[in-house]
């Protein structure tokens, strides 16, 4: 039988968002959505993953899935490689979009703003947090760049054991931290017959102002 594409669709009954249930800040309604992410056994197993958008100088969109390492109430942060294709994007327009999905909540939040690096020493300290095979990859993959096959990454790791070998492995300075300062957040909750419910807040000088926005 042939996949009917039209056809694949399901009812989204679980929950309803109500204004009276929501938050002023949504910096701390996401962190009580995670944390609810986390603590539900049909969620994904990693509830902090998101697909990362970015527009290129030609303003082409790129999306690809990362994973949220932190959250203050400065932004949300993640890592990676400066030179790969999602650095330079974010190094020539510094702004980009996160979209959380939580099948098992069927809930979504999207999130707007400019990003920027961390501090260095914040870098530094992730870096130092991660297990030695990923420290090492960090120098040895070139990102986004081609490769000839499989065994060439594996000779630029296995170079690059050898030169730590025996050593503490530093963060390069090509790999690092970005956080992103959120001025628009959207909180979807799945509801029946695609009636679902949307809160849109967004930063209007430093406040955030909330709508409920028609499915």
């Amino acid at each position: 039988m042939p996949l009917s594409l039209a056809q694949m669709r399901r009812q989204y009954t679980h929950h309803g968002l109500q204004d009276d249930a929501t938050m002023d800040d949504p910096l701390v309604m996401f962190r009580q959505w995670l944390q609810q992410a986390r603590d539900t056994e049909c969620a994904p197993v990693e509830a902090n993953s998101m697909m990362l958008s970015t527009v290129d100088s030609d303003g082409r969109p790129h999306c690809r899935v990362l994973l949220l390492k932190g959250l203050s109430d400065e932004g949300f942060t993640f890592f990676g490689h400066y030179h790969s294709d999602k650095g330079q994007q974010l190094a020539a327009n510094p702004f980009a979009a996160m979209t959380f999905f939580w099948p098992g909540l069927e809930r979504q939040v999207r999130i707007e703003g400019r990003v920027s690096r961390l501090d260095p020493s914040l870098s530094d300290a992730y870096f130092d947090s991660r297990s030695i095979g990923s420290r090492l990859g960090a120098w040895a993959s070139p990102q986004s760049r081609p490769l000839a096959d499989r065994a060439a990454l594996e000779s630029l790791l296995a170079d690059t054991i050898k030169r730590f070998v025996g050593q503490t492995v530093p963060r390069p300075e090509h790999w690092g931290g970005y956080c992103l300062h959120p001025d628009r957040m959207e909180f979807w909750q799945g509801r029946a017959d695609r009636l679902h419910d949307r809160l849109d807040y967004r930063l209007v000088d430093g406040l955030w102002q909330r709508n409920r926005l028609a499915p």
